[in-house]
């Protein structure tokens, strides 16, 4: 089970503090407007109303230990950054922003943003790109008790190659390509010498049963 905190529970925050603990994770959320905590209490682990601006207060929380923060603040670009900034200097790793424009990624990838989100463009281009090159994965006919996942490596599997793991005769499972995101490759079938990195993201397909093992390694 990863852990994760949503700052900033608008439309595309809600949604993502949803999913997140939908998925099995402990969900931190976090606003300052009561009706929003009191909105997401149901969907999430723990719901808190603070001032993300207020550096004391986030390192109360324990972020530096998360395995990935959300910054989703609205349309104020000032609070975004100084978000991002306290968490950086907090010594939050994984750092997730979301950006209202090309200027605005600039500065957040500077105050130490590791990854930024443009909600409505990267929508946008995963719709139109679904409709001109469709995804050969929809048209396989997996049967109900098997699963086909994206996830990052366990820790466990970091730093090993696909031959040391053995998944498929410890789990019964097969990795059928890599997404490598430093620097971004795509591994169709990757060989048994490929060594799995902590930023890889595994394309798993096996028996949901089976798959469900993977995900509860830590």
């Amino acid at each position: 089970m990863k852990r994760f905190a949503v700052i900033g529970l608008g439309n595309f925050g809600f949604h993502a503090a949803k999913a997140l603990y939908e998925d099995n994770n402990e969900v931190l959320a976090i606003d300052t407007d009561k009706g929003r905590v009191q909105a997401i209490d149901a969907y999430c682990t723990e719901a808190v109303l603070i001032d993300a601006t207020d550096k004391e207060a986030l390192k109360s929380l324990g972020l530096e230990h998360m395995d990935g923060v959300i910054v989703s603040t609205g349309t104020k670009i000032s609070i975004s950054i100084l978000i991002c900034l306290y968490l950086h200097e907090i010594g939050v790793k994984n750092i997730l922003a979301k950006a209202l424009d090309e200027d605005h990624e600039k500065i957040l990838k500077r105050v130490g943003a590791t990854q930024i989100i443009h909600p409505e463009r990267d929508m946008a281009i995963r719709i139109s790109r679904g409709l001109s090159r469709p995804n050969i994965l929809d048209f396989i006919p997996l049967s109900e008790d098997y699963d086909l996942i994206q996830a990052g490596p366990p820790r466990d599997f970091i730093g090993k190659n696909l031959k040391e793991l053995n998944l498929r005769a410890k789990y019964n499972v097969h990795i059928i390509a890599i997404k490598e995101l430093v620097p971004e490759n795509f591994v169709l079938v990757p060989p048994a010498s490929f060594v799995i990195k902590d930023s890889d993201i595994l394309i798993i397909l096996g028996k949901s049963e089976d798959i469900r093992k993977i995900k509860a390694l830590k």
